[in-house]
């Protein structure tokens, strides 16, 4: 396997429950917004943040919520944008407050920069990001321009699996092909960069334990070469 990512000179790092433990925490802020949102559009389905992380994990709220009104047959037009803004402003506020440094993260981090170039491709927000990078520590190993957002880096705003912000990213970068990998921890990231013609790890690391051998069938079956429990295996794998 490593010799098969002996031309790997960038790596492509998903961010939310790849870089920090920030699922759970975003997905339980961001269910009290998407329950107004449900209220509103008249409908009587209503999410737990677990119910929520399982059927949304790997995407934005826009996707969901889009999805969500199509369901409930109503059209948001204008209103669309109030509740993007209202969710990112609850779920930043939150993981600002309890996310902390990961030495579990850091210290390899810290290696691969010495061998890769580290980006990182998501579906979240820049001012999530910003937010999320600054209390974990990250933010002088990732900096603003090298963040690619699904969100605001495109001319219209999507979602993985979407391949777009992948395709963008490749674009900005130079990069294509075996000279890039992707790391992922969910299915629809993995078809989002496979989808743009990148090879893809999957990382386990803040999977819960007993998720894990249906989140590591999900990643193969979506794409992924490899699938690693922590970023100390994924530099081995890279030789580092």
């Amino acid at each position: 396997m490593t010799g098969e990512l002996s031309r790997v000179r960038t790596l492509l790092l998903d961010a939310d429950g790849c870089l920090f433990a920030s699922e759970e925490p975003a997905f339980a802020a961001s269910t009290t917004v998407t329950n107004r949102l449900l209220e509103r559009l008249g409908s009587r389905r209503r999410f737990t943040p677990d119910e929520l992380r399982r059927a949304a994990i790997g995407r934005n709220f826009r996707a969901t919520a889009t999805d969500l009104a199509a369901e409930a047959g109503v059209a948001l037009d204008g209103e669309l944008e109030d509740w993007v803004v209202a969710e990112r402003e609850a779920v930043v506020a939150h993981l600002a407050a309890v996310l902390r440094p990961d030495p579990q993260v850091l210290e390899p981090l810290e290696l691969l920069a010495g061998r890769c170039e580290l980006t990182v491709v998501s579906s979240s927000a820049l001012s999530r990001l910003d937010a999320c990078f600054r209390v974990t520590g990250l933010a002088e190993l990732l900096p603003p321009e090298v963040r690619f957002s699904a969100e605001d880096s495109l001319a219209t705003p999507t979602s993985k699996p979407d391949p777009a912000v992948y395709v963008h990213a490749g674009a900005r970068l130079g990069v294509t092909g075996d000279e890039a990998l992707a790391v992922e921890d969910a299915a629809s990231g993995v078809r989002s960069a496979v989808g743009a013609g990148f090879r893809v790890v999957g990382n386990l690391l803040f999977v819960a334990p007993e998720e894990r051998e249906g989140r590591d069938a999900a990643l193969r079956d979506a794409g992924a070469m490899a699938v690693v429990a922590s970023w100390w295996e994924l530099a081995a794998l890279l030789g580092g």
